[in-house]
């Protein structure tokens, strides 16, 4: 048994080197400019003529992922609405939506819906 143990470790040990010496050997020497600059969404990095983020995009991304959460929050209340009661789930699914609105309302009002181009 321990002979086997050892024959393993030795084979195991023999194929790390092994694997280690192709990889060093065959490693390509050349540098590409293209290839060694780090890419970033089809933006050339080496140039100075980038745009800016634009602030819209980001407050509209915002916006879907509260929308979404919002749907992740409202699923359970409905598969959960044959076992409360209808009563209190209606002052809370109401009271739930008038946070949504308002907060769309406040969105409206501080012009984070308009694009401007």
């Amino acid at each position: 048994m321990l002979v086997l143990i050892l024959v393993v470790t030795m084979i195991f040990i023999i194929l790390m080197v092994m694997i280690t010496l192709v990889n060093l050997i065959s490693k390509k020497t050349f540098s590409d400019r293209e290839k060694s600059s780090p890419f970033e969404c089809g933006f050339d990095p080496k140039s100075l003529t980038r745009l800016p983020f634009s602030l819209q995009f980001f407050l509209i991304a915002v916006i879907f992922l509260i929308f979404d959460v919002e749907i992740t929050l409202l699923l359970p209340m409905i598969i959960s609405l044959k076992h409360v009661n209808i009563l209190n789930f209606s002052y809370i699914f109401i009271f739930f939506i008038l946070i949504l609105l308002a907060g769309l309302y406040h969105e409206w009002n501080q012009n984070a819906l308009t694009w401007i181009i």
